[in-house]
């Protein structure tokens, strides 16, 4: 839907901007519109490019980013169940509390504005719990210092891995940044549609492969910008191998 809209949106604005100029400019002045706008293609063109290829570089390497957030919150999640199997520290408590965690944390955490907010009931309550488990074992007089230090360090990697992905999911274009970029490509498309406004429709339907690089180009962009939001998201597949693996009993004593 986002590639067919924004491929549409191109191509009606291509063929408004033809319609446009033989509608507003006098038959008597249309001779001066390519002489107008033949100097400006270049310079639109540029700012187009500039812009989007600035601002795409910048948000594959969010993505990126993003995806490393998710590989060190599964990797935490791991440290933590293998804390869970030292000896003398009952491990089904643990392992089970951060099973539910992970299972509601990909469940509710993982689309949309729920990303960034935070605010879900049950993946609070699972972490509360979590944390009880965890703690509840690391306060044991029985259990040593090294032993209980492993369980709290793993516990508070698992949560600041949490407040990362949120932080990272929070993160948004600004408006006034993306309507620069729009209207940036259709200055581009309108202008190309100014230059063939008085040709045949057949060679102006040249100017419909510039409308759509300019339209998937934006597509592009915004699929990138939301790596919990759009098409283009973190995947969660590693903390779904953790959660699989605790089910399996890998992290076994």
């Amino acid at each position: 839907m986002l590639v067919v809209g924004s491929v549409g949106f191109a191509l009606l604005v291509a063929a408004g901007s033809r319609v446009a100029v033989r509608a507003i400019v006098p038959e008597d002045e249309r001779t001066q519109v390519q002489a107008i706008a033949a100097p400006l293609m270049a310079a639109l063109a540029a700012t187009f490019a500039i812009l989007t290829g600035l601002t795409l570089a910048s948000e594959a390497g969010y993505l990126r980013s993003a995806q490393d957030i998710v590989s060190d919150e599964a990797a935490s999640a791991s440290r933590l169940a293998w804390a869970a199997t030292i000896p003398g520290v009952r491990t089904e408590p643990i392992q089970s509390a951060l099973a539910d965690y992970l299972h509601a944390t990909r469940a509710n955490e993982w689309h949309g504005t729920s990303a960034a907010e935070a605010d879900d009931r049950r993946t609070a309550a699972d972490l509360k719990a979590l944390e009880r488990a965890v703690r509840t074992e690391a306060a044991r007089a029985d259990l040593g210092t090294p032993a209980s230090t492993e369980l709290l360090a793993a516990l508070d990697q698992v949560s600041t891995g949490r407040r990362a992905r949120i932080a990272a999911a929070s993160r948004e274009l600004p408006v006034l940044y993306v309507l620069t970029l729009v209207a940036s490509g259709v200055a581009v498309i309108a202008n190309a549609g100014a230059l063939t406004f008085s040709a045949s429709t057949r060679t102006s339907s040249l100017i419909a492969g510039l409308a759509c690089v300019v339209g998937l180009t934006l597509a592009l962009l915004f699929a990138l910008s939301g790596p919990w939001r759009g098409p283009l998201m973190a995947s969660g597949r590693p903390i779904d191998t953790i959660t699989r693996d605790l089910e399996t009993g890998f992290f076994g004593r």
